[in-house]
């Protein structure tokens, strides 16, 4: 994110975002005060132990949020956890931003569903991140790789459903937008990029839930 802050801070106030997640943010300390963004709250994970990875979720000040704490111990997950309260007689969402490096290992894998798996008891849940496992084919609910079986096998034990239908990156659909919740996640569009990134940027209409 280091030379694309300016560009995102551009599309936001174009747009109007109520939320922005990011993955492979790639941040440390030094960027504490250039990861800042008026009008926004952030929320962020670094990966400080080695180069790359980072998420971090921006909401709209006005929105009354927290952070969830689902598996802190689990140091190896690269994902945050946020509670957006809803307006009254409407449900809180959980918004959740994970990014799951390509050689991540299966010990980590199962420390993630951990936490997936609590996360989607709440009554809406929305999940956005780069997933990596390009072998998924999200027509036959099928995979070639075990860690991909893996993954599909948790997505469908937590009764959620996969919003992306467009590629994201090269022909590989990798970043994802899961959703516990009929008619929550709607609108979906992928395109355009920030900087040189060889990710699309997807966008959606998420919809307040109802009790």
């Amino acid at each position: 994110m280091g030379n694309k802050q300016e560009e995102l801070e551009i599309c936001v106030q174009l747009q109007g975002h109520d939320f922005i997640a990011i993955t492979e943010t790639w941040w440390d300390s030094s960027h504490d005060l250039n990861a800042v963004m008026d009008g926004y709250r952030l929320f962020r994970k670094d990966t400080p132990t080695r180069r790359g990875g980072g998420v971090a979720l921006y909401v709209r000040e006005q929105l009354e949020c927290i952070e969830l704490c689902l598996g802190a111990d689990e140091k190896g997950v690269e994902s945050l956890w946020v509670t957006i309260k809803g307006q009254p007689h409407m449900a809180d969402i959980v918004v959740g931003v994970y990014y799951r490096p390509p050689d991540q290992d299966e010990e980590v894998d199962e420390a993630f569903y951990r936490q997936l798996k609590v996360a989607s008891q709440s009554q809406a849940l929305v999940l956005m991140g780069d997933i990596n496992h390009p072998d998924i084919s999200w027509e036959d609910h099928a995979a070639r790789h075990t860690q991909s079986g893996r993954f599909l096998q948790s997505i469908e034990g937590n009764f959620l459903m996969q919003m992306v239908e467009e590629s994201t990156r090269r022909g590989a659909l990798l970043d994802l937008v899961l959703t516990n919740k009929e008619g929550l996640v709607e609108d979906v569009k992928v395109g355009g990029s920030l900087g040189s990134s060889d990710h699309e940027t997807s966008e959606s209409c998420i919809e307040e839930a109802g009790r």
